[in-house]
């Protein structure tokens, strides 16, 4: 449910600006960012995005939460890494809302509401065989393991509140998943990026996605229930650690969002990828390329 009060301040130990007026944990104020923002897991994987821009015009880095903002043709974007998992998505989605929708200086919600374009570049394992080490899988929709939405009021399609349910008792989760769809208009506009496919978004890298180092999944066939799960012909393709969280909280505050999933591994066939830094870029480019020649 969104804070519809414009009037009432927002007190400090809820919304915690830096000394300079940027928001806490990214560091930015509204003018360091773009209204195009790319995301990508990894720290050293900014350059590598921001190393294809015309020019850059701002840097910054605090903690996991790194950022180069400058321009691609006319458009202005951003750059920023998140680190693992949606509990840092749920900062990052939060932080840039304020960013472009809160009056820092009055604490206050603004009456026009920015609507932003996030788009994750991001690694991915693939659950069917023919999603091939090299691909790009676009995320339909994401289903999410983890329980950060427990803690929001998120409303659902029955399709998705059904799939939902039906993978809750396949695998014998004692929770119940959520499921949330990507921007239609991210979707058709860099569709070239890839095949769609419905991505799992786990809560961990180790047991939440199968794997048995010293300590062993709740069940051993984990991979398998994955694998082999089908809702009314609808099946999961690749699983990863942050999309349903953007996928949520962007249909919330109104952001559109699309996860590019660049598959590295392929947990069916157990392949590794031989080159995955190739694999990346090359999704990168793409991408980028489509930025361009929209501006």
């Amino acid at each position: 449910m969104l804070n519809q009060n414009l009037t009432q301040p927002i007190p400090e130990s809820e919304l915690i600006l830096n000394d300079d007026g940027s928001v806490y944990h990214l560091n930015l104020k509204r003018e360091h960012v773009g209204d195009i923002i790319l995301t990508v897991g990894d720290p050293d994987r900014v350059e590598k995005v921001s190393q294809h821009f015309d020019s850059i015009d701002h840097k910054i880095q605090r903690r996991e939460f790194k950022t180069h903002t400058g321009r691609l043709g006319n458009k202005r974007l951003s750059v920023i890494s998140t680190g693992m998992g949606t509990d840092n998505v749920e900062i990052l989605m939060t932080e840039l809302d304020a960013l472009v929708n809160i009056d820092l200086e009055k604490r206050t919600i603004k009456e026009d509401i920015t609507k932003l374009e996030i788009i994750r570049l991001g690694t991915s394992g693939g659950l069917q065989p023919e999603v091939e080490n090299g691909s790009c899988i676009l995320s339909r929709y994401s289903v999410g393991l983890d329980t950060l939405m427990n803690f929001y009021e998120l409303e659902q399609e029955p399709m998705e509140t059904a799939l939902a349910t039906s993978l809750q008792e396949t695998i014998g989760l004692g929770f119940l998943p959520y499921v949330v769809q990507a921007s239609e208009n991210l979707l058709a506009r860099f569709q070239e990026v890839g095949e769609e496919g419905i991505t799992l978004t786990a809560p961990g890298f180790y047991a939440p996605q199968g794997r048995a180092i010293r300590l062993l999944p709740f069940r051993n066939d984990l991979i398998d229930q994955y694998r082999d799960f089908r809702h009314q012909g609808i099946r999961i393709s690749n699983f990863e650690m942050e999309t349903a969280g953007y996928y949520a909280l962007g249909q919330m505050f109104g952001h559109e969002c699309l996860s590019c999933n660049a598959i590295i591994a392929n947990r069916s066939e157990n392949s590794f990828s031989t080159d995955p830094g190739k694999v990346v870029e090359e999704m990168i480019k793409k991408v980028l390329g489509i930025i361009s020649r929209q501006a």
